[in-house]
């Protein structure tokens, strides 16, 4: 499938917003308790869904046992990551940043739109289908990839959306922001983005996913865009000389 580059982050863009659009109008039917108990199972189906991730990279069969690896390499990757997010704070200008949407949107009464923008924004960011499906776009022109990624969010933003609101419809602007931003510089990023570069991406994003189903599971207790980094370094592991 040959496309104009970016047609991918368009159509994932536009499969959010509907998806948001079609969960917020679900929703207004359900009572209190029904909204809660969704976003409940939002975040048990979110935290199957990093869990397969992450037993993806992290495991594979040798004759008759499944063998585990890349544990320092997550540890590493997670550590550092969170801490030069703590100093960083990405979270809060993450928030900050939703502040300004809510506000620009006409939404300043909204009293879920943070929470909503904020989980939703890292359900579909977070993970190596963004990366790896920009650089198809951008390089190869094809959408493919994050076709697929669209019909996930789709699905993933309009459970979200019937619980936790209009939040989760915006979570198409950094959608648009990152995957576009990748697209555009697809060239440069695709030499390092291996094999392996992008299997640590996987891995290290998978569990980040699995951080935000915990936030919705039992309410916000880790600061998941402050781990954001560990990507970068999770990718950087890649090219050290010694196996992780």
């Amino acid at each position: 499938m040959h496309s104009i580059p970016g047609t991918g982050t368009l159509i994932n863009v536009a499969a959010i917003i509907l998806g948001g659009l079609l969960g917020m109008a679900f929703g207004r039917f359900l009572k209190k308790e029904y909204q809660e108990a969704l976003e409940k199972v939002s975040g048990v189906c979110v935290l199957f869904l990093a869990i397969e991730g992450v037993m993806e990279e992290m495991t594979h069969v040798e004759g008759s046992r499944l063998v585990g690896g890349h544990t320092m390499l997550l540890i590493i990757s997670l550590v550092l990551g969170t801490l030069i997010g703590e100093i960083l704070e990405l979270e809060r200008h993450l928030e900050q940043f939703g502040e300004w949407l809510k506000k620009k949107s006409g939404n300043s009464g909204d009293a879920r739109f943070i929470d909503g923008f904020v989980t939703a924004s890292l359900t579909v960011c977070v993970g190596a289908m963004a990366i790896i499906g920009s650089i198809q776009d951008g390089i190869l022109g094809d959408p493919s990839t994050l076709i697929a990624k669209a019909v996930l969010d789709f699905i993933i933003i309009l459970a979200m959306a019937g619980s936790l609101g209009k939040g989760c419809v915006f979570s198409a602007v950094p959608v648009a922001i990152l995957q576009g931003g990748v697209t555009i510089l697809s060239q440069f990023i695709s030499p390092l983005m291996t094999e392996q570069a992008l299997s640590n991406i996987s891995l290290t994003g998978s569990v980040m996913i699995f951080c935000v189903g915990v936030n919705l599971v039992w309410g916000r207790m880790l600061r998941v865009a402050n781990m954001l980094p560990g990507l970068i370094i999770a990718a950087a592991l890649a090219f050290v000389p010694f196996a992780l």
